[in-house]
């Protein structure tokens, strides 16, 4: 029988400020969409398991579009592996609104469909299940 979690999902929408543009053209280096995936990844072990855990890590990142100040960004994780003490996550970022400033200086759009800038694959750990966590 499939463990339930698999499948869970959970998105955080974020602007992206421009006090977080560090390269010509606004762009925002890549650690910034990695933030907002361990942010999701949070909420996401909590909802799963009633626990904060613990983002260890990566095992695959492309960075696939260029992420820019103005941008509206959607950060999405889905357990798609339930181990004793691990979550297997898929982890996706998608640019829904973009600055348009050739229109004028606050100028924005919706981009329909949104933009696949990155994704990744990612273990979560959890504390185990039969653990007492407030007995250290």
């Amino acid at each position: 029988m499939s463990d339930p979690r698999v499948g869970l999902t959970v998105t955080h929408r974020r602007y992206v400020p421009y006090a977080h543009a560090h390269y010509c053209g606004s762009l925002v280096d890549g650690a910034y969409t990695l933030g907002l995936f361990g942010d999701v990844a949070t909420e996401l072990a909590i909802r799963a398991d009633g626990d904060e855990g613990l983002l260890a890590g990566y095992s695959a990142v492309s960075f696939l579009a260029p992420v820019q100040a103005g941008d509206v960004l959607e950060a999405s994780c889905e357990v798609v592996r339930v181990g004793r003490r691990s979550r297997e996550l898929r982890c996706w970022a998608e640019v829904v609104a973009r600055a348009d400033p050739a229109r004028g200086p606050s100028a924005a759009r919706v981009l329909d469909p949104p933009l696949r800038v990155v994704e990744a694959t990612a273990t979560l750990v959890v504390p185990a299940a039969d653990a007492d966590i407030t007995n250290g």
